[in-house]
């Protein structure tokens, strides 16, 4: 066992992890704790349960925190986007619609059959003592009790087999698979023509009427945004970061008193003879084990050089025995607790009197030890101040929030007193009513812009109320220039204007001179289309979707068969099915697509029943407040 721990810790670690992250969207880290107003905001219901914001965003940090430690290089802004941030929320409620299904289908496993899982299943031995009990040690060391573990595991249980009915049970006729791979990799034999509009373009010449014209039957087409050039003032721990000093020797102090954080983890090298006695054994039994390994102690006392041939001869732990005892290095929380505050209580060389565990008595020799440097003040100085002057910003930021809020509405009309007041850098931008693309910071807030363009604002310039676009991040703007949208005149956008009419005219030609070449292959007369291709849906040979599409759908009965593919202001395409040709597998290769393709049907099905399941326990999503939070600038 203690050979598996030393082995694997980082798997047996990593899928503990695993089995508590889960939990945490049903209880969270904080669920006892008192939310902020914003945190209590609902954002979902399932069943009738809300889902509150902060819910949301512990789970959305705890898939981040997941892909961090699978990918430590990747740069965690990417995780952090509306994008990312639905993804989260939409697991979160699938978990929880999951969770309503098994309750109400009574798939909760009874105590019997969770405990027959968990001492059955390979893939908890990780975490089973020899007897078969969970491990608690190694549970307390990621803060999990045994009956939380149990909990986990139960609900775990009971939602996989909400979905597991149905992908076990799709069932694809051959004659199913046949046809839908057929549209997948069967192969057709074409022979095409394209009649491209940028060909056609030297021949076109618009006149002012045309362009006119256009512009006309088209204004749409032509209408600027509403948009407004605005200044805003940005209260955030950065800002009150700027006017915050440090004496030194609090930078001192601080480093004292978190020495640990500057102290590298100290690891230990042990070797161990194991003399085995379960912890249920008979009391002789025990008593025995505990005699065998007192006269090897006593032994190795005379000669310590021995230890590892003793361990090879007498230890009952395979794993290590083999190698003398060796267990190699490990840190704190890798071992049972008696057996860890021995090895870490010796000095290198020592041998220890008899450990009991409950796996046996040990005898143990600490052969090496590393880590545990500390590494010096002024290495890690500017992190100090960094985190100092951000914990004193944080304490200082409710007052000057309280500032901020009071001094913008009090004083509307300009956002320099509280410039001014609390020392804040004026910014300006152009904006629309909605986050252009790309956007970052309180400029991606959709609740600032509906301030920005609210009727007061818009109206006598004024400061928009303070706005919390993220935590810790309070935003005020107002309007400096408002430009109500409006149909462009030709003027400003004839350059534009003929552009289009160009390219509609150009794709006329290109159409018209196509149409004309189809109807010569559809009667029989010409020559044959220049270029020969086999497409199908795997291999489209560069060929556009419509084109594709088009040479699909002939009707194999009737081939050869000419098209015309109208591609717009593309052009236009005279395609020519001259034959249907077999998919290109191997027996091997066609089996393989069948189970993929079951696998397929049976994703869809479970996808379609979750769908269902979403209906019947009502899940009702805030569309506005998840908009807005999911736009707001990323969590510091």
């Amino acid at each position: 066992m203690f050979d598996f721990i030393r082995t694997h810790i980082r798997l047996t670690m990593g899928f503990i992890l695993l089995l508590i992250i889960p939990s945490f969207v049903f209880f969270g880290i904080d669920g006892y704790s008192k939310f902020s107003e914003q945190g209590n905001v609902t954002v979902a219901k399932v069943d009738g349960n809300s889902i509150t914001r902060a819910e949301w965003d512990q789970a959305h940090q705890r898939n981040i925190e997941r892909l961090r430690r699978q990918m430590p290089t990747l740069d965690v802004k990417l995780l952090d986007t509306p994008e990312m941030k639905r993804e989260s929320l939409d697991g979160l409620v699938r978990d929880r619609v999951l969770l309503a299904a098994a309750s109400q289908l009574h798939l909760m496993p009874s105590d019997g059959r969770l405990q027959r899982l968990f001492t059955t299943d390979p893939q908890f031995a990780g975490l089973r003592n020899p007897d078969g009990s969970v491990n608690r040690d190694l549970l307390a060391a990621q803060g999990m009790s045994s009956e939380m573990f149990a909990q986990q595991l139960r609900q775990d249980f009971a939602m996989r087999q909400v979905l597991a009915a149905i992908g076990q049970t799709t069932l694809v006729p051959a004659s199913t698979a046949a046809a839908s791979l057929d549209a997948l990799l069967q192969r057709r034999e074409v022979q095409l023509q394209r009649f491209d509009s940028a060909a056609y373009r030297a021949q076109v010449q618009p006149t002012e009427a045309e362009i006119e014209a256009y512009h006309r039957a088209n204004e749409a087409q032509f209408r600027s945004a509403e948009q407004a050039t605005i200044e805003y003032a940005q209260l955030d721990l950065d800002a009150l970061m700027k006017g915050v000093t440090v004496p030194e020797e609090d930078l001192r102090r601080y480093y004292d008193e978190n020495a640990a954080r500057y102290t590298s983890a100290e690891e230990r090298r042990a070797s161990h003879i194991l003399i085995k006695a379960d912890r249920e054994a008979a009391a002789a039994d025990r008593q025995k084990a505990k005699a065998k390994a007192e006269a090897l102690l006593a032994d190795l006392r005379k000669n310590p050089a021995g230890f590892a041939e003793a361990a090879r001869k007498n230890s009952d732990d395979p794993g290590s025995a083999t190698q003398g005892g060796d267990l190699d290095f490990f840190g704190r929380g890798s071992m049972v607790k008696a057996f860890e505050d021995t090895v870490f209580a010796m000095k290198a060389g020592e041998i220890s009197s008899i450990v009991e565990t409950d796996f046996g008595f040990h005898i143990i020799t600490l052969t090496a030890t590393r880590g545990g440097a500390r590494q010096t003040f002024e290495s890690k100085r500017a992190e100090i101040e960094a985190e100092v002057r951000k914990s004193l910003a944080q304490k200082r930021y409710a007052e000057a929030a309280e500032q901020f809020s009071n001094t913008v509405y009090e004083q509307p009309d300009s956002l320099q007193p509280v410039i001014d007041k609390l020392k804040l850098d004026k910014r300006s931008a152009t904006v629309l009513r909605t986050p252009a693309p790309g956007a970052t910071g309180a400029l991606a807030s959709a609740k600032l812009l509906d301030a920005v363009f609210g009727t007061d604002a818009v109206r006598n310039k004024r400061n928009t109320d303070a706005v919390e676009v993220a935590p810790n991040q309070l935003v005020s703007a107002r309007i400096v220039e408002h430009k109500p949208a409006r149909t462009l005149p030709l003027a400003e956008v004839k350059d534009a204007v003929r552009e289009r009419v160009v390219a509609a005219q150009a794709a006329a030609l290109a159409r018209k001179e196509g149409q004309a070449r189809l109807l010569q292959i559809q009667q029989g007369s010409g020559m044959g289309l220049p270029v020969t291709a086999t497409v199908s849906r795997n291999q489209p040979q560069g060929l556009a979707r419509e084109v594709l599409d088009a040479a699909l759908r002939a009707d194999p009965a009737k081939l050869p068969a000419a098209v015309g593919v109208d591609l717009g202001e593309q052009g236009f395409v005279v395609l020519r099915v001259t034959q249907v040709l077999p998919r290109e597998t191997t027996p091997a290769e066609d089996g393989q697509l069948r189970v993929q393709y079951a696998q397929a049907l049976a994703g869809a099905e479970a996808h379609a029943y979750l769908e269902a399941l979403k209906q019947r326990f009502k899940v009702e999503l805030k569309s506005a407040v998840i908009a807005a939070a999911a736009a707001s600038a990323p969590t510091p």
